[in-house]
């Protein structure tokens, strides 16, 4: 789950991370109301659940109320790669002398949560990581050991700030870095951190993404989920309890295991098509779990063909192919489906499926290639 810019805000703000006075509108004219309030230039920026605000335009500075009122009612016209702009926020002008990357997340590969920083805030640290990996700093934190001044301190000096300016950037990095493990995220970053003429440093811009999976600890923060910005199917597979992301490529994909779900996206990318989703239907899922998981496929209409990937473990190979055939009649969808169904009780399944005229095949690359022919023919 994401949060909007605002409520990450709030959330960094609890911890003592400090950021711009700014309102949220939902209206012209409370966008005008909340530039009187902050009383001098204000900056007017689109709260949708996507990147790339800026070079949309979605993102402007406003001189004076009446102008704030102006440019929200633009941003409120607007979409932002297919998204509707449907409220802004409206904060102070911070002026800055430097500005920074500050984010933590968390290092699979160390087991470790990990502090990073970079001295080029403001660029996409995802394109820096990958062309000047040198530029990010990194510190690994255990995770019953607090961040301690001392480690923050050696990442200030490694990024070459002046040492006027150590105490205020320990103080915002063990901020987020409380930010992080309180609210049980997997990513929380500000970019940028920006380090005013004052020698101040506040929060310009933030960004929080939580783990879905500890959400029953933090009822506040699931409550700030935002349905106006969900994607539909994604809350409808939320919903019925399956694991499901929206791609939007051709292939609707149906898998169980998150592994065996990865890997049958992979093929289908080789063979020349792209996915269009990522769906676990989990181990043990049931016909209603598979006819639900399938009606949320087909109500993608970019898809032209779905493949469904199934290895019967504990999941019975019968009731996967009851859930297809159900799914099917009900939605009445002619969308072609070509199906694997490997372990138990395949067979029947197979059988099931043959007898109502659905495509099957015996192994992944089989069924990927029928299905990748079927998308482009």
């Amino acid at each position: 789950m994401r949060l909007q810019e605002h409520q990450a805000k709030a959330v960094l703000a609890q911890q003592g991370v400090p950021i711009p006075r700014g309102r949220l509108a939902r209206t012209p004219a409370e966008a005008r109301a909340h530039a009187e309030w902050v009383a001098g230039p204000v900056v007017v920026k689109a709260q949708v659940l996507v990147g790339g605000r800026g070079k949309a335009g979605g993102i402007v500075v406003a001189d004076s109320p009446a102008q704030a009122e102006r440019v929200a009612r633009n941003i409120l016209d607007m979409r932002v790669k297919g998204l509707p702009v449907r409220k802004v926020l409206v904060e102070e002008v911070v002026s800055a002398g430097s500005e920074l990357y500050v984010g933590a997340s968390i290092d699979r590969a160390a087991r470790r949560a990990v502090v990073m920083a970079s001295a080029e805030g403001g660029v996409e640290i995802e394109e820096l990581a990958r062309t000047s990996p040198e530029k990010i700093a990194k510190l690994h934190v255990e995770p019953s050991w607090p961040l301690r001044d001392y480690r923050v301190r050696q990442m200030a000096v490694e990024l070459g700030l002046p040492q006027r300016a150590w105490r205020e950037f320990i103080r915002v990095a063990q901020s987020l870095y409380r930010a992080f493990v309180a609210s049980d995220a997997s990513l929380v970053e500000v970019n940028p951190l920006v380090i005013g003429e004052d020698g101040r440093m506040v929060a310009a811009d933030s960004k929080i993404v939580l783990d879905d999976n500890a959400l029953y600890r933090h009822p506040g923060l699931a409550e700030m989920r935002d349905l106006e910005e969900e994607d539909e199917l994604e809350r409808r597979a939320r919903e019925e309890g399956l694991k499901y992301i929206h791609i939007g490529g051709e292939i609707g994909c149906m898998v169980n295991g998150a592994g065996l779900a990865m890997a049958t996206m992979d093929v289908i990318k080789l063979l020349g098509s792209a996915p269009a989703n990522f769906l676990d239907i989990g181990g043990g899922a049931r016909a209603d779990k598979v006819a639900s998981a399938l009606r949320i496929i087909l109500a993608d209409t970019q898809v032209k063909a779905v493949l469904c990937n199934i290895f019967g473990g504990i999941t019975r190979c019968d009731e996967v192919a009851s859930g297809i055939l159900a799914a099917t009649t009900e939605t009445g969808a002619h969308v072609p489906m070509v199906v694997r169904l490997v372990g138990t009780n395949e067979e029947e399944g197979n059988h099931m499926l043959a007898d109502a005229g659905v495509i099957t095949a015996r192994s992944l690359s089989e069924a990927a290639g029928k299905a990748v022919e079927i998308a482009k023919g």
